[in-house]
């Protein structure tokens, strides 16, 4: 048997939402992923732990006995790992923390509370900057470390760079979009449909550079700055996109199902991670802040 801490972490997350999707969403990963986890969970444990129902799955009794364990081991886990950091908990200092918007928005939240929560007596001055912005007050020392997308980074050679998570691109359509219909979907295929184009955090520049290495070119029909607007958009089968599963969700606004899938072409990830400069210390704060991201992002798959 080798049950692993991941696998535990999907099927609690399933359990809780209710939904693979859901679980999926909230964990950053593809729905494949998640299912994939529970199905070997289910096999190594020699129970069926989930029932589908029309509105999702819920939990067999197998599998309502095995959650009250499973949040028993993946906490005692958590606590133990965390030891080292909270006998620090009373450290005291400042820390200037600059985030993208994308960031700030679908990644950090409930990091950002958990590390406040911790260590209530740091300081931390929290920056909403452009990628740009970020960069150049890492180099002048404006701001002490960054949370941003690294697979952006232009200074490559002054600052230091730390992937926390790496994100899937993968195509968002329409419920009852005709491409569904498709074993396989390529950019080719894609580049013949209406598409959508998300702006915001240099995502426009980033797609440029597959379509561009594909030798194609998207039939853009409108450009717009608001992930919830793509949402609503191609819920509506106004259109189609590529982004990342970080942003994914499997509802727009309005209530309308918004299915995914992988392209044949491989489309670059995008990568969340920690920024700093290379030449300057990191500061006791910031040692701590990236210590915590550290456990917190190993320990949560």
């Amino acid at each position: 048997m080798t049950i692993t801490l991941k696998q535990l972490d999907y099927f609690i997350a399933t359990a809780e939402t209710g939904q693979v999707s859901h679980a999926a969403a909230e964990l950053n990963l593809s729905q494949s992923a998640v299912t994939a986890a529970i199905k070997g969970l289910e096999i190594d444990l020699g129970v069926k732990l989930f029932e589908r129902t029309h509105t999702g799955v819920r939990l067999t009794m197998e599998g309502s006995r095995f959650l009250e364990h499973a949040r028993v081991i993946t906490s005692a886990v958590t606590a133990a790992v965390r030891s080292p950091l909270r006998e620090k908990s009373g450290l005291t200092g400042k820390l200037r923390l600059g985030m993208t918007y994308t960031v700030v928005g679908y990644y950090m939240s409930r990091h950002y509370a958990r590390f406040r929560k911790t260590y209530p007596q740091i300081d931390v001055e929290l920056l909403e900057l452009p990628r740009d912005d970020l960069e150049r007050g890492l180099l002048r020392g404006e701001i002490d470390m960054a949370v941003m997308l690294v697979s952006n980074l232009a200074h490559t050679d002054d600052l230091v760079q730390e992937v926390l998570m790496r994100s899937n691109r993968r195509l968002w359509l329409s419920a009852d979009h005709h491409l569904l219909g498709r074993k396989d979907i390529t950019l080719a295929d894609v580049a013949a449909e209406d598409y959508i184009m998300l702006t915001v955090d240099e995502a426009r520049k980033t797609a440029s550079r597959y379509w561009d290495t594909a030798g194609l070119t998207p039939n853009t029909v409108l450009t717009t700055s608001s992930v919830e607007a793509v949402r609503s958009l191609v819920a509506a089968g106004i259109g189609v996109t590529v982004l990342s599963d970080m942003v994914y969700r499997p509802w727009s606004l309005e209530g309308q199902r918004i299915e995914v899938r992988g392209l044949v072409e491989p489309i670059p990830s995008m990568d969340v991670g920690l920024a700093w400069s290379r030449n300057r210390p990191i500061g006791p704060a910031g040692a701590t802040f990236r210590a915590f991201m550290s456990v917190t992002m190993g320990g949560g798959g």
